[in-house]
């Protein structure tokens, strides 16, 4: 098949796991004996390309992403034309492009993409976050899980204390984004990575048509997976590896808090990542037992949970497929997280009983961790196969496109 992968993360210097999961697709895609295109920004300067994101094929610059002008944060207002306009402007990118293609799978942050591609295209979407009916994507607020679900109480995430106008026109952006989104995934093929993402949509859109949808989770490239932990040296004693980028959700701040003091001395705490958080956590809690590293490339942050007594995914939003968790997995290493959004579901690609353990909340799952590093970390020979893997995932996409 002739495959357009599409999406606005791709090309870039630091690829997220969206991006990632793309890159992985289009390679397996690829590996099969398919012709896949990327069709990305194209404002991402000249050094992006196939080479920049580790993809074996064409990556083709289509639409421009820059965010000028808007200025919601200034006026205190989601604006009800922004989503829009930027939905219409990937849509028209689509469609000049896809032509020459079998089926054009997005991936991105905008579901409403879908009402302007062309009727007759072989078109389908993946969503990954909880940007269905979320304009933040999260549903992550003030330190913890939003759970608020009028469309006019969204106007918190612009603006505190907003009053009644400003609290109306944002509630105007949120239930027409909601709205589009379900007469997509009414009209065209869509797939939650998680039944957590799905069943999340129903309760903000109760009675949406949900029926052309499905559930595929996230999946790794096993391979490459399974080659790391072979070539990684024996985990070390109290080894603890972070990855993942340090913002507000991923829960670096709340462990770092939960875990100051409370670790065995011969507990090494290893953060892998960058982001806005960073510079505070780094000064306050950089030590001989505490290394921010900073970003990494795919291969190192694999070596370093490779190599991990334990890998740590402390994010406290609700994640909806998490893949840094199901590459702990996949390396063999025991893995801990909170016990939120769709992390639960991925406990069936456990490689043995307990490799994945969940916490109700940051002071249980520090307590599991002191508990997994007071014994000797075990080396284990990866299992020849993994359930996500993706030469074995990927066979379910491509019945989906030939539907």
């Amino acid at each position: 098949m002739r495959i357009l992968l599409v999406s606005e993360d791709l090309p870039g210097a630091q690829v997220g796991g969206l991006g990632k999961h793309v890159v992985t697709l289009g390679n397996a895609l690829i590996a099969r004996g398919h012709m896949v295109r990327i069709l990305g920004r194209n404002d991402c300067g000249p050094d992006a390309g196939p080479a920049q994101i580790g993809f074996r094929g064409p990556v083709d610059p289509g639409f421009d992403y820059a965010h000028p002008g808007w200025k919601e944060r200034q006026l205190g207002i989601f604006n009800p034309l922004k989503r829009p306009y930027f939905a219409r402007k990937i849509g028209a990118a689509i469609n000049r492009h896809a032509g020459r293609f079998d089926a054009v799978h997005y991936h991105g942050h905008l579901p409403a993409v879908g009402l302007y591609v062309d009727r007759g295209l072989n078109f389908v979407q993946t969503r990954h976050d909880q940007g269905s009916e979320c304009l933040v994507h999260l549903r992550f607020r003030d330190d913890d899980v939003c759970t608020a679900r009028a469309a006019r109480d969204c106007s918190a995430c612009i603006a505190a204390g907003a009053g009644a106008l400003r609290r109306s026109v944002t509630a105007l952006a949120v239930d027409g984004y909601r709205q589009a989104s379900a007469r997509v995934f009414a009209m065209r093929k869509t797939v939650f990575v998680s039944d957590f993402l799905r069943r999340q949509f129903l309760r903000a859109v109760p009675g949406a048509d949900l029926a052309r949808c499905r559930v595929i989770p996230n999946f790794v490239d096993y391979a490459a997976l399974r080659q790391a932990a072979e070539a990684a040296p024996a985990a070390g004693a109290g080894a603890v590896g972070l990855v993942g980028r340090v913002d507000a959700g991923k829960g670096f701040a709340e462990f770092l808090a939960a875990a100051h003091g409370r670790l065995p001395a011969h507990a090494r705490v290893t953060i892998a990542g960058d982001g806005p958080e960073r510079g505070r956590l780094e000064a306050r809690y950089a030590a001989p037992a505490v290394c921010f590293l900073g970003w990494q490339d795919y291969p190192s942050a694999l070596a370093l949970a490779a190599r991990s007594h334990v890998c740590v995914v402390p994010s406290v939003c609700e994640e909806a497929c998490s893949t840094t968790v199901l590459e702990a997995l996949a390396l063999g290493r025991p893995c801990l997280a909170l016990a939120r959004g769709g992390t639960p579901e991925l406990a069936s690609y456990q490689q043995y009983p307990g490799q994945l353990q969940l916490a109700a909340n940051m002071p249980e799952l520090v307590e599991r961790l002191r508990l997994i590093l007071a014994t000797a970390p075990r080396r284990r020979a990866p299992a020849p196969q993994f359930g996500a893997d993706a030469a074995v995932i990927v066979s379910r996409l491509v019945d989906l496109y030939a539907e």
